[in-house]
């Protein structure tokens, strides 16, 4: 009797465990809701909105990343570069010195360059850690400094601010990705992130490529073993983490209609942060993308909801800090009552 009351503990507690994410957006919207006014007013939930698309897209590039047992602190210095990069386009154009020319190109193409600039830059990483051994973490740091280093070379420390285009040169338009959708209230960065994220769902549960990624989490030396070419899949998820990197650039410069080479600082600790409040496992191997949509939410209601009850960045860094520790603790707790389930129902099987 007592071991099937355990039993029952154990299971109840899993199910909250698995839920947690989900809980504490409830009960922080139910907080904030009562501390900071008008939070669910119109507005205020149309500026969380626009946060939740930038930290969730990141936040999906890292998953995949995570879930492979890597970690890519380069994500918002790719950013940051993707915007100066798109500004840049739009303002100055590509000038070649050889043939004294500028060109400038439409809207369209100036994305399709940047998205694969990212993409580039993520694949680096992934060359750099798969065929150089070097670890995740030392290899993100370091182009994480380059990234940001270009951002500012790109136009010496200074901004692009007129990146709405000229009629003229044909490269009007860019402003869109940071408006609302046509007649509704919705940020065209909310549908991108759906869109982004849909797939990326179903490429991770129902395509070879991210039983892949999955397998490598969980299991390495057995994923290469069994024929799965580890270091391909490595550098195709970074270059992937790249490419939302790249995507969550071009939104914030559209949003705030100019180019800044700070962009995208310190943002990677907001997406490894909803990533793991999503429920992947920084040990790899487990993770789902609609748990990390819901983990962006919680990230955007704790910012937007500090910031409107006058909490100080300071105290805004040291918060987040330790939602961080306490996502990865309490991820340590699940995977150790998952182990212990799993050995009581060995023993009930014998």
């Amino acid at each position: 009797m007592a071991a099937k009351q355990n039993s029952g503990n154990n299971k109840l507690m899993m199910t909250l465990l698995k839920g947690r994410t989900f809980i504490v957006l409830i009960i922080l919207l139910i907080f904030f809701s009562i501390t900071a006014d008008n939070f669910l007013s119109a507005g205020a939930l149309l500026t969380v909105a626009k946060h939740v698309a930038l930290y969730g897209i990141l936040a999906i590039g890292m998953t995949y990343v995570i879930i492979t047992g890597g970690i890519d602190l380069s994500v918002g210095s790719v950013a940051g570069l993707a915007g100066m990069i798109a500004g840049g386009l739009i303002q100055e154009g590509l000038t070649l010195k050889m043939f004294g020319v500028t060109l400038y190109f439409s809207v369209p193409m100036i994305v399709l360059i940047t998205v694969l600039l990212g993409a580039l830059m993520g694949m680096i990483n992934g060359l750099v850690i798969t065929k150089c051994n070097v670890a995740p973490f030392i290899a993100t740091l370091g182009t994480m400094y380059i990234w940001r280093g270009f951002a500012n070379i790109r136009s010496n420390g200074a901004t692009f601010s007129e990146i709405s285009g000229s009629e003229g040169l044909g490269n009007t338009g860019f402003e869109v990705f940071g408006r609302n959708l046509g007649g509704t209230s919705i940020p065209c960065g909310v549908l991108i992130l759906a869109i982004i994220a849909v797939i990326a769902g179903l490429i991770l549960k129902k395509t070879p490529f991210g039983w892949h990624v999955l397998s490598i989490g969980g299991n390495e030396k057995a994923s290469k073993l069994s024929g799965i070419k580890v270091d391909r899949v490595k550098i195709w998820v970074y270059a992937f983490s790249g490419f939302c990197s790249a995507v969550v650039g071009i939104i914030a410069t559209s949003q705030l209609v100019s180019a800044t080479p700070k962009t995208g600082e310190s943002w990677e600790m907001n997406a490894i942060a909803a990533s793991v409040l999503g429920g992947t496992s920084m040990a790899g191997g487990v993770g789902t993308i609609g748990g990390t949509i819901v983990g962006a939410f919680v990230i955007g209601v704790i910012n937007d909801g500090m910031t409107m009850c006058g909490v100080t960045e300071f105290w805004q860094k040291i918060i987040r800090g330790l939602v961080i520790i306490i996502a990865v603790i309490i991820d340590q707790v699940q995977r150790n009552l998952q182990a212990k389930m799993a050995l009581q129902a060995r023993n009930e099987n014998k």
